[in-house]
């Protein structure tokens, strides 16, 4: 046999080799499964809840207003239209002011000339009353200078205040939003007359929203003004808002035997819109003894709910029930008893059975 030959089945065997070991390490490896999930745990508690109930309830802006003209006009600019949204002292309708402006420049006008003579007349005062001092005139004499200045106050008096209400009218010709909201709907275009009173633009503040939801008389007993009142508007997410009662109506359908609950909260975004169909969540009077889990733990699949549960760094899927809301936590029915860890972060990918490492 001579060198290459040697050589060759020299490399042959190596290579064999280096296979037979990289296969026993791709077994080993196969074996041992795909690495812990990190995860973090939270236990299930005991404690006591009160009841609760849920209903359907409508969303609508608590402030709503048909903002109208004060003084007569025609529709020169019509800047805010339906949808738009509007600050605060913003321009809704300008009406036309021509002929004010005319009349405010020509009181100006007299205001400027009767001024000229007033001082004039002061003067003229003043050297009478001298002169009266020394008898040098007669009586009468100063009586007319008097009165001419009197005259020429008054005069000035009135023409201040007629320039002001001209002014106010102007300023009266520019409707303005009184509240920061959207416009709802429009009630007059340019080149309409509108009278006193005449509407413009309704306009609605989306900020803060009021769920009016009709509830029944054994249930409305057991609620209490400034509760917190878990709101879903099934429209927009199944993510909670949360609001407060804000009035129990003292009349209710005689009918139906429900009586008007007013809650109100917070809109931000004005994700929430007047109409919407919103679930509202009361809390009610009696107490009882629930299983409580953070909301985090509530794995969805399909129609059912579960949780995961750790032990001995496996994880088991447990379906549960959902009987309440407290705060951050769901009050759940199921096979668990408190103080079993639940997982509520890493949960989303995790299979029955997978093992996990708990951070902590």
């Amino acid at each position: 046999m001579n060198f290459t030959t040697c050589a060759s089945l020299l490399a042959l065997l190596a290579g064999s080799l280096l296979g037979s070991v990289a296969h026993a390490q791709a077994e080993d490896k196969k074996s041992q499964g795909p690495p812990p999930v990190p995860v973090r745990v939270a236990p299930v508690i005991q404690n006591a809840v009160s009841d609760q109930i849920t209903l359907v309830g409508t969303a609508e802006a608590i402030t709503r207003s048909t903002i109208a003209a004060e003084v007569p006009g025609l529709v020169e600019e019509f800047p805010a239209r339906e949808g738009d949204f509007v600050e605060k002292g913003e321009v809704l309708v300008i009406l036309r002011s021509t002929n004010l402006a005319l009349r405010l420049k020509a009181a100006k006008a007299v205001s400027k000339k009767v001024r000229t003579n007033l001082v004039f007349a002061e003067k003229e005062l003043a050297r009478y009353t001298t002169l009266k001092g020394t008898d040098s005139i007669a009586a009468r004499k100063y009586d007319e200078a008097l009165y001419q200045y009197q005259s020429l106050e008054q005069e000035i008096a009135r023409n201040d205040a007629e320039i002001e209400l001209l002014s106010d009218d102007i300023r009266d010709k520019r409707v303005i939003a009184p509240f920061a909201g959207f416009v709802a709907q429009e009630h007059t275009q340019v080149g309409e007359w509108i009278t006193v009173g005449g509407p413009v633009v309704t306009l609605v503040d989306l900020g803060h929203i009021r769920i009016t939801v009709d509830v029944p008389e054994r249930h409305v007993v057991r609620l209490l003004p400034q509760k917190q009142v878990r709101i879903i508007v099934p429209s927009i997410s199944n993510e909670p808002f949360l609001g407060k009662i804000s009035a129990i109506l003292p009349e209710g359908d005689p009918n139906a035997r429900t009586f008007p609950v007013r809650v109100s909260l917070i809109n931000p975004g004005f994700r929430i819109r007047s109409g919407m169909e919103a679930r509202a969540t009361f809390n009610l009077g009696n107490t009882k003894n629930a299983l409580l889990v953070p909301k985090d733990a509530i794995v969805t699949a399909g129609a059912n709910r579960l949780v995961f549960v750790v032990a001995n760094s496996v994880v088991q899927p447990v379906n549960v029930q959902i009987i309440g809301y407290y705060d951050g936590n769901v009050a759940v029915e199921g096979q668990l008893s408190p103080g079993d860890e639940v997982v509520i972060r890493g949960n989303e990918r995790l299979q029955p059975g997978q093992h996990v490492v708990i951070l902590k």
